[in-house]
């Protein structure tokens, strides 16, 4: 991308840089050599402190499931009237976890918004290991999780045929169709990387392996016409699973009549709030390999800065959800909705978990006002962290503490979790972890040609001297002993 000059005349307004996407001049060839090095070279320490718990975790996680099919649901906290508990609450926040994946990937290559090349690998890679964190709970919520297939659209000897008018059953449709589509366009975007590696590669099975997966490709101007054809339009394909996917999770929630969940603002309301959650993650995971790997050149603090940006905006739009909530709530008259969102936040012991949702989700992003806290890592960090654990809050509130105070306070009670619902959680972390490096081990965790293509290099009209100061060109003078051509 080329810079806008600076013009220092006294009769002209001075113009602003604009602050490159790859500093320090890197080349073609330095960023090659960075990225695929990470998967070349020997992982840093750390990389095995945090992957060795991780595996640890995902075994518990493991073991936790494999008790639940032996002993039953009962293992879990929820008990009527609260029959869903942190089983959907996890699903719903992994699922959410999953948005910005596809937002960066798909919306913004449809934008052209060139800044999100550095990120987007790396999030389409978190959406696919979200959304198997999430598939987990639904299916084993049922019971019996060998019966699942029923849910699959087809005929069986039991004549058990599926309600296509619940929500639930959307669910089985959207999540699988948004996991098949993310997958492809994953996969799609990697098979250019993928073929350098091969290239890169020492004779051996990775070299067979990244061949097998590179589909032969050799970089030609007809492979580069069909794979642009084609990441197109999965991403336009992409764009509308967006919108659709946590709609429809939001479904299972807005067409009942339980009251405080039947509103329309759920749909918008859940994609706000997904697409939130995810750049929360986003920069929970990409800050930390930005710093390990050294990366800063290619992950720049304008990439921070534009994600902290939608945050801030995303978080501003969940806050007047929140508010619209309780407005609707008194606007309605209906004496039921009223007491249900009295209960959720003022009379229910339970009602912490909504201040505690509304200053995570509202009140910690608005400090990204301040351009100081968008530059500052440690800040950006803080109010991430914030975001995530307010996303677990906001959908616990919604789901728990409205199902404790039900239609007949005879039966309300205070949810308590198990010991198997808190393992079982903290496991999916982990496994979620483990899928994440295991994958920046084993592919680029940046797409090098996306990156490429916002090198100034990359403009057919580039003038390398122009591009160059006076002191470089003097240097590159002195070196090689003869006058440069400007």
């Amino acid at each position: 991308m080329a810079q806008t000059a600076t013009v220092s005349t006294p009769s002209t307004p001075r113009i602003l840089e604009r602050e490159p996407l790859v500093l320090n001049n890197r080349n073609y060839g330095w960023i090659t050599n960075r990225i695929c090095g990470i998967v070349e070279n020997r992982q840093p320490a750390l990389w095995w402190w945090l992957f060795v718990p991780s595996v640890c975790l995902t075994v518990i996680m493991a073991s936790c499931f494999a008790y639940l099919i032996s002993t039953g649901v009962g293992v879990w906290g929820q008990k009527q009237p609260v029959a869903w508990a942190w089983d959907i609450t996890n699903f719903v926040f992994w699922i959410g976890i999953g948005h910005a994946g596809t937002l960066i990937s798909a919306i913004l290559f449809l934008t052209r918004q060139k800044w999100r090349t550095a990120v987007n690998r790396a999030s389409e890679a978190m959406t696919l290991f979200a959304v198997m964190c999430a598939g987990l709970f639904p299916a084993f919520h049922v019971g019996r999780v060998w019966m699942v297939w029923f849910l699959a659209p087809v005929p069986n000897a039991n004549a058990i045929w599926q309600n296509f008018k619940s929500p639930l059953l959307w669910d089985v449709f959207a999540v699988s169709t948004y996991f098949t589509v993310s997958v492809l366009f994953w996969f799609l975007g990697l098979v250019p990387d993928l073929a350098t590696l091969r290239d890169r590669c020492k004779p051996g099975i990775r070299k067979m392996l990244y061949g097998f997966f590179a589909l032969g490709w050799r970089g030609g101007n007809r492979q580069w016409n069909h794979y642009e054809m084609a990441y197109l339009l999965l991403a336009a394909l992409s764009t509308p699973l967006v919108l659709s996917v946590h709609s429809v999770v939001s479904f299972d929630f807005a067409t009942s009549i339980v009251p405080g969940w039947h509103t329309t603002i759920f749909p918008p309301y859940f994609v706000a709030g997904a697409i939130f959650g995810g750049f929360a993650m986003v920069l929970t995971l990409m800050i930390p390999v930005r710093k390990i790997y050294g990366l800063e050149d290619l992950i720049t603090s304008k990439h921070i800065d534009n994600m902290a940006k939608i945050i801030l905006l995303t978080g501003t739009i969940v806050g007047y959800a929140y508010c619209m909530e309780l407005f609707m709530a008194y606007y309605s008259g209906n004496p039921y909705e009223g007491q249900a969102f009295l209960l959720r936040c003022l009379y229910s012991p339970s009602s912490w978990n909504y201040y505690a949702m509304f200053f995570c989700n509202v009140i910690a992003p608005q400090v990204f006002w301040s351009k100081w806290c968008r530059k500052n890592l440690g800040a950006v960090m803080v109010v991430c962290m914030f975001v995530n654990a307010g996303m677990w809050y906001e959908r616990y509130v919604i789901i728990v503490t409205t199902l404790e105070r039900h239609f007949q306070p005879g039966s309300w009670r205070t949810f308590q979790p198990t010991w198997v619902d808190i393992t079982t959680f903290v496991g999916t972390f982990g496994f979620f972890l483990m899928n994440f490096l295991l994958f920046i081990r084993f592919l680029p965790v940046i797409a090098i040609a996306e990156v490429k293509g916002v090198l100034p290099e990359s403009d057919p009209h580039f003038d390398s001297h122009a591009e160059r100061g006076p002191h470089e060109i003097a240097l590159e003078e002195a070196k090689s002993g003869s006058p440069v051509a400007a």
